[in-house]
C-alpha cells in the first residue's frame, strides 16, 4: 500500500493516530448507481482520499451485470492499482461474492459500524460493498466514513488469521 500517504492526525477517543490517504475504486451496478454518485460527491473533497476512481456504470439504466463490476474492481485491488474499494449494488451481497473470487481480495458487506470495524481490524478487508437498498446515504456515508479512518494492525492477534487465508490464495492462486 505504498500509495498512501499519512495526511495528518486525528484524534479518536481520546488517541492520536496518524490518518492514510486512501486510492479509492469505487463501483456500482444499476441498483447502486444513485448511491454510488452520492458518495462520489462527498469523497471528492475528503482528506483522507487522495483519489477516487469510478468504475461503476454511468447512468442507472445501465445493464451491465454487477459481477462484471466487481471482478474489475477487485482485480484493480489486487494488482494494486487502488488501496481500497467500495461496490454497491441492491444488497451489496452480489459484489462481495464477486469481488472475493479474486485472489488476494477480502471484501465484505456492512450494514453497521461495528461490522465495518472489525471488516478491516479483524479480517484486513480491502473492499467495503454497500446495498443501496439497505442503507440510506446518510448511513452509508457515516459507514464510509468511519472505514477511511481504519488501518489493519498487522501486529495484532488477527494477524495470524488472516495470513491463513492470504496463504490459501498464494496455494490456489
Amino acid at each position: 500500500m505504498d500509495a498512501r500517504r499519512l495526511a495528518r492526525t486525528r484524534i479518536d477517543c481520546g488517541r492520536e493516530f496518524d490518518v492514510t490517504e486512501w486510492k479509492l475504486s469505487v463501483g456500482c451496478d444499476e441498483a447502486g448507481y444513485a448511491l454510488k454518485e452520492y458518495l462520489l460527491g462527498k469523497l471528492a473533497d475528503d482528506p483522507r482520499v487522495s483519489s477516487v476512481e469510478d468504475k461503476g456504470v454511468p447512468s442507472a439504466s445501465d445493464s451491465t451485470a454487477y459481477p462484471e463490476v466487481g471482478l474489475e474492481v477487485a482485480e484493480g485491488v489486487a494488482h494494486g492499482d487502488a488501496d481500497r474499494a467500495l461496490l454497491i449494488c441492491g444488497t451489496g451481497i452480489g459484489m462481495a461474492i464477486s469481488a472475493n473470487k479474486v485472489p488476494g481480495v477480502r471484501a465484505t458487506t456492512a450494514h453497521d459500524v461495528y461490522s465495518v470495524e472489525r471488516s478491516v481490524l479483524s479480517n484486513n478487508c480491502q473492499v467495503l460493498t454497500l446495498g443501496a437498498r439497505v442503507v440510506a446515504p446518510e448511513l452509508a456515508w457515516a459507514l464510509v466514513d468511519r472505514w477511511l479512518d481504519l488501518q489493519f494492525d498487522e501486529s495484532s492477534p488477527s494477524a495470524a488469521k488472516v495470513q491463513i487465508i492470504n496463504d490459501y490464495d498464494e496455494e490456489r492462486g
